[in-house]
């Protein structure tokens, strides 16, 4: 085998956790309760950047019925440590959990009523 049959080194991608404050609508079946008009949900995501965190955790709620309004992120872990959140060890744990299941998890969900 000749170095040009070898196929290149795969890059090795690095998934990081970034914490989303994600505002939704109604939508038929969102599951949220029957009065309240809208949620706000906070959100652990996996993802190589922040904007793919982010599409990700908008897909998935769209997914669920769910009406995504709008994102805010606060970033990673590191992030957050270095503007000065306190972040408890629940919390670790569910950026741990979203690491290593490559996934999107909903840690809280708060209704809005009028």
């Amino acid at each position: 085998m000749s170095d040009s049959d070898t196929p290149p080194p795969k890059k090795k991608s690095r998934q990081q956790v970034y914490t989303l404050l994600v505002e939704v609508g109604r939508h038929e079946s969102d599951g949220l309760p029957d009065t309240a008009t809208g949620a706000a949900l906070m959100c652990y995501a996996s993802g190589i950047d922040e904007a793919e965190a982010v599409r990700e955790t908008v897909a998935i709620l769209k997914q669920a019925d769910m009406a995504p309004l709008d994102v805010t992120g606060y970033g990673t872990l590191q992030e957050r440590q270095e503007d000065g959140h306190d972040v408890g060890e629940e919390e670790r744990e569910l950026m741990d959990r979203a690491l290593a299941e490559n996934s999107v998890i909903v840690a809280q969900m708060t209704p809005f009523y009028d």
